[in-house]
């Protein structure tokens, strides 16, 4: 199996947000071509027999294969139910597939909690890009929902290499959505400009010098998806604060999480972090 057949895994539970992320899931597989892997994790803790277990998972994933034939009826999903901790089984799971899609809280969430604890632990740990699907309508409103869809791709970058995986997903993603727009926001400070070697003492220059920079990060991804509609914007200032307001029309935010932290319990950056727990709409989180 090559890469561009990794399949899209959609973590399901039977909980609302899990069912708002196998719906976006269904659709990003069927867009871009890709098989689905519907995942639940029978989780260690529960206190129930096996053969109990092993049915339950059965009918959740037997109506989860259904749900997705109503989304993508081109799509023949296939199902896998590990007994582990969930957020571990589906960071084992990352090491072979295109993305994983989880729901921002599971069953038993608090309704506090901007996300829940195994989505923020798989946003972090995993191998491949992790989309943590965020949407609070009611599920009623599906049809109002699909009228007035949001076709933005928002991207968070930084100045450096560590953009490219950043820029490869969302380039991808929007030329996989026709007439979809692809937003580069770029934060950038005098402090920051001065560490990085730009004008600090001229606020004109020092947003000059951000701008070049966001234009020469793109330009090569540019030239690969002619097609795609760009709109850069470097932004004096919090480039969480910006992201978190853009994901409110926004089909995806994507931002990046820097590899080989995880070990260490790093995590995600305080960008990332603010963008995963406050964002208003799916959050696309890439190891970069």
């Amino acid at each position: 199996m090559t890469t561009n057949d990794l399949p899209v895994i959609a973590a399901v539970d039977g909980s609302t947000h899990s069912r708002q992320a196998l719906d976006w899931a269904a659709q990003e597989a069927a867009r871009r071509g890709l098989p689905l892997l519907i995942v639940h994790v029978r989780p260690l803790t529960r206190q129930v027999d096996e053969e109990t277990g092993r049915r339950e998972a059965e009918a959740l994933l037997a109506d989860a294969v259904r749900r997705s034939a109503l989304i993508a009826p081109e799509l023949r999903p296939s199902t896998l139910a590990p007994l582990d901790f969930p957020s571990a089984a589906l960071v084992s799971l990352s090491r072979d597939a295109s993305m994983v899609v989880v729901g921002s809280r599971g069953l038993g969430g608090f309704r506090s909690l901007m996300i829940g604890s195994n989505s923020l632990a798989t946003a972090s740990m995993a191998s491949c890009p992790v989309v943590v699907v965020q949407d609070d309508r009611p599920e009623e409103d599906d049809q109002a929902r699909e009228a007035e869809a949001f076709t933005d791709i928002v991207a968070g970058v930084a100045a450096d290499e560590s953009s490219e995986a950043v820029l490869e997903f969302a380039f991808a993603t929007a030329a996989s959505r026709p007439g979809a727009r692809l937003r580069i926001v770029h934060g950038w400070t005098m402090f920051s400009s001065m560490l990085s070697g730009g004008p600090f003492l001229d606020r004109e220059e020092a947003a000059g010098s951000a701008a070049r920079t966001l234009a020469e990060l793109t330009s090569g991804w540019h030239a690969k998806y002619p097609q795609v509609e760009l709109v850069r914007e470097p932004v004096n200032g919090s480039a969480a604060r910006t992201l978190v307001t853009a994901s409110a029309t926004a089909a995806l935010t994507v931002i990046g999480r820097r590899r080989g932290g995880e070990s260490l319990g790093l995590g995600l950056s305080p960008v990332a972090q603010t963008a995963v727990t406050h964002a208003l709409g799916p959050v696309a989180v890439v190891p970069c």
